[in-house]
C-alpha cells in the first residue's frame, strides 16, 4: 500500500467515519495485511465481529512483519478487543525501533490510561502532541490525564492547545468528528471550571448558550454540567443549573427525569415525585415515566406506587406497533411495567403473586435485571438464601459488580483480591450519586472484615459512612432537645391526671431498642409461638404521631408532638387506640399478641402506655460497643430519616446516651413493666431467655420458639441474612476487632447531656378547643367562646381558638374585635384559606375595600381550583420537603360557616395510623 493512500485511509480513522473507510477498503488491494488491519478497524467499530474476527485471523500470523504504521493499528486493534496487553507489545516494539513515532505514543498513552497508570500516559501523552500537536484526541487526552492528577493549569493549556488546533482544521472536518471534538473539549472545560471553582465562568458561559443555541443543544450540556457537578459532590449546583434550564424549557423531558433523579440521589422523595408527575403532565401516554413514578413511590406511598405501576400496564397494553413503537420497544416498556407491579405485590408481602410476575418477565427475558434483582431481594426477605444466591450469581453473569456487591449481601464473598479491586474502582468511579458509591464501599467493608483484616474493613466503613453524611439531614442537637421534651411531656404527672385515658388490651407487643441490638432476634424467637404473630418493624406509632402533628398544624396551636398529648381527650385516645388495634388485626385475627418490631419506639414508650396501659413492651440491650460498630458498618438504605446516627460514630455515642436516659426515665415512670433482656443472654441461654419473655407475655411456653430460624416469615430489616441461622455468637465483643477506633464513640457516650432548656405550654386539661367547638355547634356562643379562651389564656397564638373567638364576635355583631382576631388568627395559620370568607364580608360590611382586595390577591381567590398531588398530579414548588399534610381546600370563598362538618366528625379517625412501613 502506497503512503498516499495509507494517509487517506488513516485520516478517515482519524475523523471516525467507518463505513467510508470500508468501502475504501474493499476497493483496495484486499491481500494488502495493511489494508485487512484498517478494515478489521472498521468491521469492529460498525459492530461486524464476525467479519473481524475472520480477518484478523488471517492477519495475525504476519503481524511481526508489518511496517510500524500498520502495526500501530493492529494495536488498536487489540484496544478495541480489550486486550491491552496484545497492544502494549505490538506499541514498545514500534517504540523500540522509533521513539518518536506519534501514533505509538498516543495509543500506548490510551493502554497506560486504561490501566490507570496515569503518570506514564502522560509522558506519553505530552511527547505525542509534541511530535505531531494536529491530534486533538491526544490534547483532550492529555488534559483528561493532568485532570486526574490534579494538574490544573497545565490541563488548560492542553485544552487551549486543543480548540485551538480544532478551530485550525474545522474547515476540514467532517461534521461528525468536528462535533465529537468540540464537545469533547467542552466538556473538560467545564470540569475544569469546577475543578478550579471557576462556577461563575461556565454560568456565563450557559448564559451565552442559552441565547445562542437551540433547546436540544441546551438541555444536552445543562444534563452534561449537572452530572459532573454531582460526580464531583457539588449536589445543590447541579440541581441549580438543571433547574435553571427548566425555567427556559418547563416541559422538557430530559431536565425533569434528571432533576427527579437527583432528587431521589438526596433523600428528596416528595420532590422526585412531583417532578415525575410533571413529566407524565406534558407526556400522560408513556408507560417508561407511569413505571418510574412507580418505583419512586414504592417505600413511602404504597397506594401511589400501585396506582402508577397499574397505569404503567394499561398503557403498554393498548401500544400498537408502528414506526415510533417498534416490537422491541413495546415489549421493553411492558417488561418495565410488569416489573414495577411485580416490586409493588413484593412489597406488600403478596409474595406468590409478585414471584409470579417476576417468573413472567424472566421467562420472557432472563437477563432483565431488574427483576433479577427484585426477584432475589423477595427471595432473601423471605429466607430463600439459595434460590437469592442463584439469582445473585445469574446478575454477576450479566453485570459483575451488581452481582457481586448482591451476593456479598447475602454473605458469599468473592475470593480473589482481583476482584475486590475491580469492586473499589467501581465503587470510587464518580457518577450522579458523587465521586464515590457508598453502597459497594459498605460491601467491602464486609469482604475485608470476613478476611479479617479489620484495618482495612474500617478504613472502608469509614468512607462508606463519610460520603454518605452529605445526604444526611440528621442533627444531633435536635434529636438530644427532642428526648428531653419527650421526658418532660410524658412525665409521672401526665398519667396521674389522665388516669381514664387508654385502651384496656394487651394485643400489642412492642420489641424496641437501639438498631442492631438484637430486636429482630428477640421477635423471631416469640414468633414462633402459635399464639404470637411478629409484623416486623411497624409504622404504627409513627403513624400516631404524624396524625397529631397533621391535627396541631390544622388547627394552627403552634405545638407539636410531644407537647401536644396533654390536649388529648380520653375519647381521642380511645378513638387513635382502636384504631391501632384495627390495623394491628389486619395482620392476623386469631392470635392473641403481635407484635410490632419497630426499634426506635423506645422513644414512644410514653405515648404507647398513654393509649395501651397493658400493653407488653420488651427493651432489648446489648454491648454498645457492638451496637455501635453493627450500625457503623450497616448500610441503612433509608439513610435520609431517622437513621442519620449511624453514619458517625460520635453522633451513634451520643444516640446511645439519649437511649439510655430515655430508658431509665421510661423505668421511673413505669416501674416493673419492661422486660429488659441482653443480647448476649440470648445468644448463652436462648431457651431462659425465650421463657422469661413468653412468660411476660403471659403465654404458656412453646419450645418450638428455640427454633426460630425456621420460621416461615418475611424478614425486611438489615438482619435479613442473620436471622435465618442458628443462634451463633460471632456478633459478642465483635467491637474488640476495632477497639483502636472507638475514641469518638466514647466521647459521643460520655459527653455530658446538655440539652437547650425545655419551654412548653402545659395545659390543665384537654379539649378546649374540640369542647368549644362542639359548643359552637349547639349554638351556645357564649359557653364556645368561654371555652376556646381557656385555651387561648394558656395558648394566646393558638390559630383556631383565635379564628373561633373571632367569628362568635362577627356574629355578636363586635366586627372591629372579630376581624382583628381573625388577622391574628390567619397571620399565624396563613394556610387556611377557607377561614378567609368571614374576614372578607367583615371587610365589606365595614367598607374596607382596599383590605378586602389585598385579601382577595394575597390568597389568588376565585382561582381554579388545585387537585392535591398524587397520581398524575403535581405540584411545582421546589420546597417539597415540607411536608404540611393540610388538606388542599376550594379557592373560591366558601359560605358555609367557619369550618366543614366533617373536619370536626370523628377527632380519633383524623389522627389515625398510616399503614405498614415494613
Amino acid at each position: 500500500m502506497n503512503n498516499r493512500t495509507c494517509h487517506i485511509l488513516r485520516k478517515l480513522v482519524d475523523h471516525q467515519q467507518f463505513a467510508t473507510l470500508k468501502d475504501a477498503c474493499f476497493s483496495e488491494d484486499m491481500e494488502d495485511p495493511a489494508i485487512k488491519i484498517l478494515l478489521i478497524l472498521a468491521h469492529t467499530h460498525l459492530g461486524e465481529f464476525d467479519a473481524a474476527e475472520g480477518r484478523l485471523a488471517e492477519v495475525l500470523p504476519v503481524a511481526d512483519t508489518l511496517d510500524m504504521d500498520a502495526r500501530a493499528d493492529l494495536a488498536a486493534v487489540f484496544i478495541l478487543r480489550q486486550n491491552i496487553d496484545g497492544a502494549i507489545h505490538h506499541l514498545e516494539s514500534i517504540l523500540a525501533q522509533d521513539s518518536d513515532h506519534a501514533l505509538a505514543l498516543a495509543r500506548l498513552g490510551w493502554c497506560k490510561m486504561t490501566l490507570d497508570d496515569t503518570e506514564a500516559a502522560r509522558g506519553l501523552f505530552a511527547r505525542s502532541a509534541a511530535i505531531d500537536p494536529a491530534r486533538i484526541a491526544v490534547w483532550s487526552n492529555l488534559a483528561q490525564i493532568q485532570c486526574r492528577l490534579v494538574l490544573y493549569d497545565e490541563a488548560q493549556q492542553s485544552v487551549d492547545a486543543g480548540r485551538l488546533q480544532l478551530e485550525q482544521q474545522s474547515a476540514d472536518l467532517p461534521e461528525f468528528a468536528n462535533l465529537q471534538h468540540r464537545q469533547r473539549l467542552r466538556s473538560l472545560q467545564l470540569q475544569l471550571w469546577i475543578e478550579t471553582e471557576q462556577l461563575a465562568e461556565a454560568e456565563h458561559w450557559f448564559d451565552v448558550l442559552d441565547e445562542q443555541t437551540d433547546e436540544e443543544q441546551t438541555v444536552y450540556w445543562r444534563c452534561l454540567y449537572g452530572n459532573q457537578l454531582a460526580e464531583r459532590d457539588h449536589h445543590a449546583q447541579a440541581e441549580e443549573v438543571l433547574r435553571q434550564g427548566l425555567k427556559r424549557y418547563p416541559s422538557n423531558l430530559a431536565l425533569l427525569m434528571q432533576l427527579a433523579e437527583l432528587a431521589q440521589i438526596q433523600g428528596h422523595f416528595l420532590q422526585a415525585m412531583r417532578l415525575l408527575n410533571r413529566a407524565i403532565d406534558h407526556d400522560k401516554d408513556n408507560p417508561a415515566l407511569w413505571a418510574r413514578l412507580s418505583n419512586s413511590c414504592l417505600h413511602r406511598f404504597d397506594q401511589r406506587a400501585r396506582k402508577a405501576a397499574e397505569k404503567a400496564l394499561e398503557l403498554t397494553d393498548a401500544l400498537e406497533e408502528s414506526e415510533e413503537n417498534p416490537p422491541e420497544k413495546i415489549r421493553a416498556l411492558r417488561l418495565q411495567a410488569k416489573n414495577a407491579l411485580a416490586q409493588v405485590e413484593s412489597h406488600e408481602q403478596n409474595f406468590e403473586l409478585a414471584e409470579k410476575l417476576f417468573r413472567e418477565i424472566l421467562d420472557t427475558n432472563p437477563n432483565f435485571l431488574p427483576s433479577l434483582r427484585g426477584f432475589g431481594q423477595q427471595q432473601m426477605q423471605r429466607g430463600n438464601i439459595d434460590e437469592a444466591v442463584e439469582l445473585y450469581e445469574r446478575i454477576k453473569a450479566i453485570d459483575p459488580i451488581t452481582g457481586y456487591a448482591a451476593l456479598i449481601n447475602a454473605r458469599h464473598f468473592p475470593e480473589e483480591e482481583e476482584t475486590l479491586e475491580k469492586l473499589e474502582n467501581a465503587a470510587r468511579t464518580p457518577s450522579l450519586e458523587g465521586s464515590a458509591r457508598s453502597g459497594i464501599l459498605f460491601q467491602l467493608a464486609a469482604t475485608w472484615e470476613k478476611r479479617k483484616d479489620y484495618d482495612k474493613a474500617f478504613a472502608f466503613a469509614a468512607d462508606a459512612n463519610e460520603i454518605s453524611k452529605r445526604f444526611l439531614r440528621y442533627d444531633p442537637k435536635e434529636h438530644r432537645n427532642q428526648c428531653a421534651r419527650i421526658r418532660y411531656s410524658f412525665c409521672k404527672a401526665l398519667y396521674e391526671h389522665r388516669r381514664d385515658c387508654g385502651v384496656d388490651s394487651t394485643l400489642p407487643v412492642y420489641v424496641l431498642g437501639m438498631p442492631r441490638s438484637g430486636t429482630t432476634l428477640v421477635e423471631q424467637i416469640i414468633a414462633g409461638h402459635d399464639r404470637i404473630f411478629g409484623a416486623g418493624e411497624l409504622g404504627v406509632i409513627p403513624g400516631v404521631i404524624q396524625g397529631l402533628n397533621r391535627w396541631e398544624r390544622h388547627v394552627g396551636s403552634g405545638r407539636t408532638y410531644p407537647d401536644c398529648v396533654d390536649d388529648l381527650t380520653p375519647y381521642v385516645v380511645e378513638g387513635i387506640a382502636n384504631n391501632v388495634l384495627k390495623e394491628l388485626r389486619e395482620y392476623d385475627s386469631e392470635v392473641d399478641h403481635i407484635v410490632d418490631k419497630m426499634p426506635h419506639n423506645f422513644e414512644s414508650i410514653g405515648l404507647i402506655k398513654f393509649l395501651f396501659p397493658n400493653a407488653k413492651i420488651i427493651s432489648v440491650r446489648r454491648d454498645p460497643r457492638d451496637i455501635a460498630i453493627s450500625n457503623f458498618f450497616t448500610d441503612y438504605q433509608a439513610k435520609h430519616g431517622g437513621m442519620g446516627f449511624a453514619y458517625d460514630l460520635t453522633e451513634v455515642g451520643q444516640q446511645l446516651a439519649d437511649h439510655n436516659l430515655l430508658m431509665h426515665h421510661w423505668h421511673q415512670v413505669f416501674p416493673g413493666q419492661i422486660l429488659e433482656i441482653n443480647y448476649e443472654d440470648v445468644v448463652e441461654n436462648l431457651e431462659g431467655s425465650a421463657r422469661k419473655m413468653l412468660d411476660y407475655i403471659g403465654v404458656d411456653w412453646d419450645a418450638r420458639v428455640l427454633d426460630f430460624d425456621k420460621l416461615d416469615r418475611p424478614v425486611k430489616t438489615a438482619s435479613v441474612w442473620q436471622v435465618r441461622q442458628p443462634i451463633y455468637k460471632t456478633s459478642k465483643a465483635k467491637w474488640m476487632r476495632y477497639q483502636d477506633h472507638l475514641a469518638p464513640l466514647i466521647a459521643g457516650t460520655n459527653a455530658r447531656i446538655e440539652p437547650d432548656p425545655v419551654e412548653m405550654i402545659t395545659l390543665p386539661e384537654p379539649g378546649f378547643l374540640t369542647d368549644g367547638f362542639a359548643l359552637y355547634q349547639k349554638g351556645d356562643l357564649d359557653g364556645a367562646e368561654y371555652s376556646f379562651k381557656k385555651m387561648l389564656h394558656h395558648n394566646p397564638d393558638h390559630s383556631a381558638c383565635n379564628y373561633m373567638v373571632g367569628e362568635i364576635y362577627l356574629r355578636k355583631n363586635h366586627i372591629t374585635e372579630g376581624i382583628e382576631l381573625i388577622e391574628k388568627a390567619l397571620e399565624k395559620a396563613p394556610w387556611k384559606r377557607e377561614w378567609c370568607a368571614n374576614l372578607l364580608r367583615a371587610y365589606k360590611l365595614t367598607d374596607q375595600k382596599d383590605k378586602a382586595e389585598a385579601l382577595k390577591q394575597r390568597y389568588r381567590l376565585g382561582r381554579k381550583k388545585r387537585a392535591p398531588i398524587g397520581v398524575g398530579e403535581h405540584d411545582d414548588s421546589a420546597h417539597d420537603e415540607q411536608i404540611d399534610g393540610n388538606e388542599t381546600q376550594d379557592d373560591e370563598l366558601r359560605d358555609d360557616g367557619p369550618w366543614d362538618d366533617e373536619t370536626w366528625a370523628d377527632l380519633p379517625a383524623t389522627l389515625g395510623t398510616r399503614g405498614r412501613t415494613g
